[in-house]
């Protein structure tokens, strides 16, 4: 009994020495390349640097430039587009846009909704409420926007413009339009879209001329 009693006190006096204080010394590591990592920034220029001159005092030849291997698609992201921004002065992927079709082919009232929302956060302040390129920027030439926004209701070059070429547009911007990757996701991009094309066919249709009942009595 008394045996066991001078154990006893001997581990809880261990476990209470081992409790008393945080232990800041980790002590030797074995093999410390697999233990803590070295930090790096990942888009700091002067890190990644370092970062290429150690690996390469190390013998290890390496490419790294921050930027994602051409035609891969980052986790999460949706509806690829693969066509580049084009190189200034040129236009042929823009040209070639025209060709790639709006993956949303359409959108329920929840979606349509939401695309609606999405437009005029991001898009009625220069375009309109109304889609009509009258939006508070520029608010018939009295806003502190000077040039009129696209009308896309109005402009028939952008009731014509395909909803790809239009992609191409709001994902690396047009003219005075800067781009709105950073802001919308591919998806969300693809269904403003639809939503533009919907309100043109919607008033289009409106305009349109009653179609005349042939079976009438003259």
């Amino acid at each position: 009994m008394k045996i066991r009693l001078i154990i006893f006190c001997l581990s809880a006096g261990l476990v209470i020495a081992g409790c008393s204080d945080v232990r800041r010394d980790p002590g030797r590591v074995y093999v410390p390349d697999m233990g803590p990592s070295r930090a790096y920034e990942t888009y700091d220029a002067l890190d990644s640097n370092k970062f290429t001159q150690n690996l390469g005092e190390l013998g290890r030849k390496i490419f790294y430039n921050h930027t994602p291997v051409a035609g891969t698609v980052a986790r999460g992201e949706e509806l690829p587009f693969m066509l580049a921004k084009d190189a200034a002065g040129d236009t042929t992927n823009y040209v070639a846009s025209k060709q790639i079709e709006n993956p949303v082919k359409s959108l329920d009232s929840v979606a349509m909704k939401e695309a609606e929302r999405l437009y005029l956060i991001n898009c009625g302040i220069c375009h309109g409420a109304k889609l009509d390129g009258n939006g508070p920027l520029y608010k018939d030439g009295n806003g502190p926007f000077p040039a009129a926004p696209k009308n896309f209701i109005g402009d028939q070059t952008m009731i014509n413009m395909p909803a790809g070429q239009m992609f191409y547009s709001v994902t690396y911007g047009k003219n005075l339009m800067g781009s709105y990757a950073s802001q919308l996701t591919r998806t969300q991009r693809w269904e403003i879209i639809a939503y533009i094309k919907s309100k043109q066919a919607k008033d289009l249709a409106s305009k349109a001329p009653a179609a005349t009942d042939s079976t009438t009595s003259k």
